[in-house]
């Protein structure tokens, strides 16, 4: 125990008024006859003494708590530039440099802190993509430039009631963002058509309810996307017609060249090879043309057994699991479609044909109906890319079986998902809505 600490402080007072009052009784014990005078005279003397120095030992510790107290109020408020004196050696004064030290930690994490929220803020407000924070009463908490552009003609937003805001918006804006989902849109800027992705998301800022609208340009992307496709359609579509129309060509040739000498029991293989190509040609067209003019579904109220039933006349598979109780509604000529051609593909994986399941399962509001084999599986570059039109793997593919199946299941309001399985295999995922 050093001397200065201030249990040592105590200890010494303590031991000075010990050995004082003992001192100062023995000399009036001495002078005066009565012992009991002579406690009530030290008494007398010694107490106001005592609390003279009890209230010069409490005074700095009484001092240092009022200024902790301060500086406890200080960060409450946000306000981490408050330090105290360091004048102390006792453990008062240990407390008040790890206090110093305790606001400068905060003050550099402040400071650290603003710098990153100046620094997303000024990429926030320079982005292309127009954003608006909306709280739950439905007024703009926050919104960059490209959003004061979009809605309000450069004016701020913040504080504005939303609703009000897109009254006086385009009728293609309001009806996206009033449909609670994300989606493509159109607007006609300063005379020309410019297309715009929506997303929107509710979350919890500081625990209250909010929603965020992020209203992004596509139109460079989207052209840029639909010159590829076609350009990737022309090649596909060159590729077959030169496929067909070269051995036709060359067929015609021979055949006529056989007429003109007269060798008729040779023509007839001649015709059936060009009647054979453009049969495919035939089939190839029509194929494209499906996928372009297909309609929009008609939902109906489906009986799951007898539909699985109609499918199994069609191509094999195993169902697992029970079936749900509840019918299912959707149009039943195009999921059918769907179905068979996921379940030719999982034939055609390289599984064995026993091991290619259906399941049918309602976890929620949705029906999620599977389609999964024992194949070879996928590549990481063929999963990011199987849904897309005429994207295939295959020799003679024209890439358009997937695309359909995910063409016709969005048409419906669904997904369609593929992922490898463990062991080996595919999973095809539908998620189909539920009528409710």
């Amino acid at each position: 125990m050093r001397w200065y600490s201030l249990e040592g402080k105590l200890a010494l007072l303590l031991a000075v008024t010990a050995a004082a009052g003992a001192l100062l009784g023995a000399l009036l014990g001495r002078a005066m006859d009565s012992p009991y005078a002579a406690v009530a005279l030290v008494g007398a003397i010694l107490l106001p003494a005592a609390l003279w120095l009890g209230q010069y030992v409490s005074h700095p510790v009484t001092r240092l708590l009022r200024a902790l107290q301060g500086a406890v109020a200080s960060y409450s408020d946000g306000d981490f530039s408050f330090s105290l004196a360091d004048t102390r050696r006792d453990e008062f004064g240990a407390l008040t440099r790890e206090h110093n030290r305790l606001g400068q930690v905060l003050r550099e994490q402040r400071q650290h802190l603003v710098q990153r929220e100046l620094l997303l803020d000024t990429v926030v407000q320079n982005t292309p993509v127009a954003l608006v924070l909306v709280d739950l009463r439905e007024r703009v908490a926050y919104s960059n430039l490209a959003a004061r552009h979009l809605f309000n003609q450069g004016r701020s937003l913040v504080g504005l009631d939303f609703a009000a805001v897109l009254a006086g918006c385009p009728q293609q804006l309001r009806e996206a963002l009033e449909g609670g989902e994300d989606a493509l849109f159109s607007l006609e800027l300063e005379g020309i058509e410019e297309t715009f992705h929506l997303s929107q998301r509710g979350f919890r800022l500081q625990g209250r309810a909010h929603r965020l609208y992020l209203v992004r340009r596509m139109t460079r992307e989207l052209s840029r996307q639909e010159v590829a496709t076609w350009k990737k359609v022309i090649r596909v579509i060159s590729h077959e017609l030169n496929n067909s129309l070269a051995p036709i060509s060359s067929m015609a040739h021979s055949g006529a060249e056989l007429a003109r000498r007269g060798d008729l029991e040779r023509l007839p293989p001649v015709f059936a090879t060009i009647s054979e190509r453009a049969r495919h040609l035939h089939l190839f067209i029509d194929g494209y043309a499906s996928f372009a003019k297909l309609p929009a579904p008609a939902p109906e109220r489906v009986a799951w057994q007898p539909f699985l039933d109609a499918l199994q006349q069609q191509t094999g598979f195993r169902l697992a699991g029970v079936l749900p109780e509840q019918d299912g509604w959707f149009d039943r000529t195009q999921i059918e479609q769907v179905l068979i051609n996921l379940l030719k593909n999982a034939h055609e994986a390289g599984g064995t044909a026993d091991s290619v399941e259906l399941e049918i399962l309602r976890p929620a509001a949705a029906w999620h109906i599977e389609v999964r084999d024992r194949g070879s599986g996928m590549s990481e570059q063929v999963l990011a890319n199987a849904l897309l039109p005429f994207y295939s793997t295959k020799r003679s593919g024209t890439g358009l079986g997937l695309a359909l199946a995910r063409e016709i299941v969005e048409a419906h309001g669904g997904r369609i998902a593929l992922a490898n399985r463990e062991g080996g295999g595919l999973r095809v995922s539908l998620s189909l809505p539920a009528r409710t």
